[in-house]
């Protein structure tokens, strides 16, 4: 594997381990965006937080895993994420054909909505090793009545996983009883939240993309008194990379709920403007027909590719 200078580039922005750079390497290497430091990546962990109907009755064939798989493959993605079972079914199948990445904890929605945000750990390191992957993945709630035991939890499993070469790959989402809907997606909120990942030793950090909503009166006084930019999406976006340790970390954004193509790449064209590493897009790819979701990912590639 002959890495580009692009990647090069990001590598040396970690101190990891020799095993650690090279899974990250594999990721930032492969698929149709391979050496051109942005990911697509699928992720299909929505089975567990909205249940396999929700999730998957819109596109039928989505409720085999090995589907996703297969999307995954012919699109030419960069990666992709799912819980321990929907990897075991088509780990061996797909063996070296797509860096994958094993979610350790999940949610779901029957339990009780006053439950306190929390997940589950659903997965281990061993099992990761076990199935190839090339890193972990785990959700953390900044805001939420758990977030401490939370970041407790991957602080430890993350030590594990670098220590056997793992990557490690953080979902950041804030929320909690403080944390308004509309502050969950809040530049500043957003912006925090990446840093958390970051300082949490996250190789990659996932968060939804910023709206121009301002939730800390303290943020709105430190952005209006250093005449920090956040009129549009790039903006924003240039402002959560630069809290990501000031772009030396990846940070890839979240495909989120239903869309139209055309909002889609909208949102894309933003990422990639504002300097964002990529997009880890599930619903909105694997609820739409197979032709239709290939279609859809090669427009989202071919809109990283531009300059």
């Amino acid at each position: 594997m002959q890495l580009t200078n692009t990647v090069q580039k990001i590598l040396s922005n970690y101190s990891d381990n020799a095993g650690v750079k090279t899974n990250i390497a594999r990721i930032l290497m492969h698929g149709a965006l391979g050496g051109t430091g942005k990911v697509v990546i699928l992720p299909v962990d929505q089975g567990f937080e909205h249940g396999p109907d929700r999730s998957f009755a819109p596109n039928p064939p989505a409720y085999d895993p090995l589907y996703h798989f297969q999307i995954a493959v012919d699109a030419g993605l960069n990666a992709y994420a799912a819980p321990l079972g929907m990897l075991e079914m088509g780990a061996d199948k797909f063996a070296g054909a797509i860096p994958t990445i094993l979610k350790l904890n999940s949610a779901n929605s029957l339990n009780p909505s006053a439950a306190p945000g929390d997940q589950a750990i659903t997965g281990s390191i061993a099992e990761a090793l076990r199935l190839g992957c090339s890193a972990v993945g785990f959700t953390i709630y900044p805001g939420s009545q758990k977030a401490y035991e939370m970041m407790e939890e991957i602080a430890e499993l993350s030590r594990e996983a670098k220590s056997k070469g793992l990557a490690v790959v953080v979902w950041s989402y804030p929320r909690g009883p403080e944390i308004s809907k509309v502050a969950e997606t809040s530049v500043d909120v957003i912006a925090y939240a990446a840093h958390m990942a970051a300082l949490l030793g996250a190789s990659i950090i996932k968060v939804k993309p910023p709206t121009a909503a301002i939730f800390q009166p303290e943020a709105k006084e430190a952005f209006d008194q250093n005449n920090i930019q956040l009129s549009t999406l790039s903006d924003r976006i240039a402002h959560v990379i630069r809290a990501s340790f000031d772009g030396q970390r990846i940070v890839v954004f979240s495909g989120g709920a239903g869309k139209s193509e055309a909002d889609i790449l909208n949102e894309v064209r933003g990422i990639r403007d504002g300097g964002g590493n990529g997009s880890i897009i599930g619903r909105n790819t694997f609820q739409r027909p197979r032709d239709e979701a290939l279609s859809l990912l090669g427009k989202i590639i071919s809109t990283y590719k531009q300059n």
